[in-house]
């Protein structure tokens, strides 16, 4: 399927080198991405309250009255004299995951319409370094498939930014051995390719009993086949291109091509232990961000 439809960016260039020059352009901005995904954590933080529920922890959480049967040394004796009532001392639960992360940014993924508010690349690492900077906040055990192994630090962020700075971009998810029953695993990108080509990848990782997240990341235009007349469309992982007269003629299809496509791996998504999250770059990264991370916070496995 063709990811992205657009006339030529430049005559007589060859796809290989507007790869390179892309690739070499989004990691120099790897740094302004970062800190952008550090706004929109600090936005989703704020309304946040994550998995707080009583259990074992060194956290207090509240105050709550004794229920009589269970046993008398969980009274809070101090608090409970104030009020002539008897209290207990809960604590906050605390269990770190392990959450595996992996974006997709090769070079379908560095579509940008003039609708779009930035690129499907550069979205996709914000809600990735955007989580990661949430999760370490939590105290959770965050890693990059194919980069950093798990690690419950506040920095976590930085450590991947790192990463996908010295590294070049990735067709497949790799590392699947590391993956461990109950762990978390999330993977952005367009998912745009024949799902025959992720089975692998979904069937391994099902198989080691991970609960997956797959976030789809779409430009506007996409979604709408916005496109009519003599129209140049253009593969971006290959370089094919053909020349159509009418493109509006081509609108129907398309669009039911995609949904189709789109049906299909919503069904994956649920087989895999989550929903499909499809998150569109005319929009703001922060309700994306925060479906995602509800979606982690209903796990209640311990990694």
């Amino acid at each position: 399927m063709f990811s992205f439809a657009r006339p030529s960016a430049r005559e007589g260039s060859t796809a290989t080198e507007t790869a390179m020059v892309a690739a070499k352009e989004a990691a120099a901005n790897l740094p302004d991405l970062l800190v952008e995904a550090r706004r929109v954590a600090a936005t989703v933080a704020a309304g946040w309250h994550g998995r707080r529920r009583p259990g074992p922890g060194e956290t207090f959480w509240q105050f709550r009255p004794f229920d009589f049967g269970e046993p008398a040394r969980r009274i809070d004796w101090r608090r409970s004299a104030r009020d002539d009532t008897l209290l207990v001392r809960e604590r906050e639960w605390e269990a770190a995951h392990t959450v595996f992360l992996w974006v997709d940014r090769t070079a379908s993924m560095r579509a940008k319409s003039r609708l779009a508010l930035a690129s499907k690349e550069a979205r996709a690492v914000v809600l990735l370094l955007a989580l990661a900077d949430l999760l370490g906040r939590g105290g959770e055990r965050i890693g990059l498939m194919g980069g950093p192994p798990p690690t419950a630090r506040r920095n976590a962020a930085d450590r991947i930014a790192e990463h996908l700075l010295e590294t070049d971009a990735e067709a497949r998810v790799t590392d699947l051995q590391a993956v461990r029953r109950n762990s978390d695993v999330v993977i952005i990108g367009d998912f745009l390719d024949p799902l025959e080509d992720w089975a692998p990848v979904f069937a391994t990782l099902a198989s080691r009993g991970a609960r997956t997240h797959l976030v789809q990341v779409l430009d506007p235009v996409e979604e709408r086949f916005p496109f009519g007349g003599r129209t140049r469309f253009v593969d971006p992982e290959s370089g094919l291109a053909f020349l159509v007269g009418k493109a509006e003629a081509w609108a129907s299809g398309y669009l039911e091509t995609l949904a189709a496509h789109k049906a299909a791996l919503q069904t994956e998504a649920r087989r895999l232990g989550s929903g499909l999250i499809v998150h569109h770059t005319d929009t703001s990264a922060a309700p994306a961000l925060l479906a995602l991370r509800a979606a982690l916070a209903g796990d209640d496995r311990a990694a």
